[in-house]
C-alpha cells in the first residue's frame, strides 16, 4: 500500500483509529462544560411587580422612598426601577442571582406583590441570511443555535404567483433583551439585524394599529361596510389614506409610516407611542397624528 498520512487512510486501514469497546459519539467534557456555561450568561432581565390589592391599589399611591429601600434592602443594586402607567413596576436587575431572587419574592417590604418575568423585554428578534442554512432543518438550526442564545427560529416566506417559497432568510429568536452583532453557523460567521414586524393591520376595519377583535369591519378593497373584499368589484380606496389602492397594499404611505414607526421602535428599544412622536417631530409634514 502506498504510503499515505494518516488522516488520508481509510479508517479501517488506519491503526490510528482502533480503539477498545464499543464506539461512543458522547462529547468531551470540555465542550459540554463550555455549552453549559454559554447557556448560563443567558437570564431574564426584567420583571413586573404588581400589587395584591382587594381595593387594586397599585404602586401609584406607594412612598418611591419606600419601594428603592425595600429592592435594594431584598436585592441590592438593580439597574432600573421604572413605574408603568398600570401603576406596576418594571424592575431590571444586574445578575442571575438577582433574577433568581426576584422571581420567589411575595411581598415587597409589607406590601403583597406578584412577580412575573416581562412578556417581551427578555427576547429579542433578527434576521440572519445564510444560503448553506437553505437545507437544513428548523429543528437542527435551533439545536445548533442554542449556545448564541437562540430559542425560536422560523424561516422567511415569500409569496409568489399563489405559492409560498422558502428563502435563506431565518428570524432567530433570543433569550436576551439586545442582540448580537453575529452568530456563527459551523465555520461561518453571520450578522444579525434587527428584525423589523410588519404593520398590525385590522382585517375588519382595515385601519393600523389594533386586531379584528371588537371591531367593525371595512372592505380592505373599497374601503367601505357591509361586505367582504373578496366579493367586492367597487373601485379600489384605501381606508386609511383615502389612495386608489386597497387597505392591503405596501405602496401605501400611511403602511410605510407604520413600516417605519416599528423600526424606530425595534431599534431604539422604545414604546409604540414614543417611536410614533419621535417619527412626527422628525417628519412633521408626513400626514399623520400623534
Amino acid at each position: 500500500m502506498a504510503a499515505f498520512p494518516w488522516w488520508a487512510v481509510p479508517s479501517h486501514l488506519n491503526p490510528c483509529s482502533y480503539r477498545m469497546g464499543p464506539k461512543t459519539n458522547r462529547p468531551f467534557s470540555g465542550q459540554r462544560k463550555e455549552q453549559n456555561q454559554s447557556l448560563e450568561k443567558y437570564f431574564d432581565n426584567f420583571f413586573i411587580f404588581k400589587r395584591v390589592s382587594e381595593n387594586k391599589e397599585t404602586f401609584q399611591s406607594v412612598s418611591p422612598f419606600l419601594v428603592k429601600k425595600a429592592v435594594v434592602g431584598t436585592l441590592g443594586e438593580v439597574t432600573s426601577v421604572r413605574k408603568l402607567c398600570s401603576g406596576d413596576l418594571l424592575i431590571e436587575v444586574k445578575s442571575r442571582k438577582q433574577a433568581q431572587q426576584i422571581i420567589k419574592l411575595e411581598p415587597l417590604a409589607t406590601i403583597p406583590v406578584t412577580v412575573s418575568a416581562h412578556t417581551s423585554l427578555n427576547s429579542s428578534k433578527g434576521v440572519i441570511t445564510c444560503g448553506e442554512l437553505f437545507n437544513v432543518s428548523i429543528e437542527e438550526i435551533t439545536d445548533e443555535f442554542k449556545g448564541e442564545g437562540v430559542t425560536h427560529v422560523r424561516r422567511i416566506f415569500i409569496r409568489r404567483a399563489g405559492q409560498l417559497l422558502l428563502t435563506k432568510h431565518l428570524i432567530l429568536t433570543f433569550q436576551t433583551p439586545t442582540l448580537p452583532d453575529s452568530v456563527k453557523a459551523g465555520y461561518i460567521k453571520l450578522a444579525v439585524r434587527p428584525f423589523i414586524p410588519n404593520p398590525l393591520r385590522c382585517f375588519k376595519c382595515q385601519r393600523f394599529g389594533h386586531s379584528q377583535t371588537n371591531c367593525r369591519g371595512n372592505c380592505a378593497r373599497c374601503a367601505e361596510q357591509g361586505h367582504i373584499s373578496q366579493q367586492c368589484t367597487e373601485q379600489e380606496k384605501c381606508v386609511n389614506c383615502s389612495g386608489d389602492h386597497t387597505s392591503f397594499s405596501r405602496f401605501c404611505p400611511r403602511w410605510k409610516q407604520e413600516k417605519e414607526i416599528k423600526a424606530v421602535k425595534t431599534k431604539e428599544q422604545i414604546s409604540y407611542p414614543e417611536a410614533k412622536r419621535k417619527l412626527l417631530v422628525q417628519t412633521p409634514k408626513s400626514g399623520f397624528s400623534p
